[in-house]
């Protein structure tokens, strides 16, 4: 009897969500790559280069570039542009498809797939990486 109800009680369990990456875990994992990012419907959302000193460069794809940089916060990894005083906080998953990212600044709203990799780094209108 304790085997079937340890059995139904392990059924009944939600598998354990995975968790997010850590902040050296992103940085090894993001640090000297160009990662464009796409919407679940396949439309892309932009791309970001990935430099060292947590440092990044982020384009809308509309041929401008921002500056910033990201840190660690919690189970977030945030993301500090020029220009705009509030982080942006996404928690960050490894997938065997590259990284998936929810914003958390409010939740439920935007999940981005990491969609190809581009081994060339930016070329914006209005600087140059």
């Amino acid at each position: 009897m304790v085997r079937l109800t340890l059995a139904l009680f392990l059924l009944a369990t939600p598998l354990a969500a995975q968790s997010p990456m850590s902040g050296e875990a992103f940085d090894k994992y993001a640090t000297g790559r160009t990662l464009t990012f796409g919407l679940p419907d396949g439309t892309t959302f932009g791309v970001e280069q990935y430099l060292p000193d947590r440092r990044v460069i982020w384009s809308p794809l509309d041929g401008t570039c921002t500056d910033g940089i990201w840190y660690e916060d919690d189970t977030n990894i945030c993301f500090l542009y020029e220009n705009d005083p509030e982080p942006k906080c996404w928690e960050v998953f490894r997938t065997p498809k590259g990284i998936r990212a929810e914003f958390t600044n409010r939740p439920s709203t935007t999940v981005l797939f990491e969609a190809v990799e581009d081994p060339a780094p930016l070329i914006c209108d209005d600087l140059f990486s």
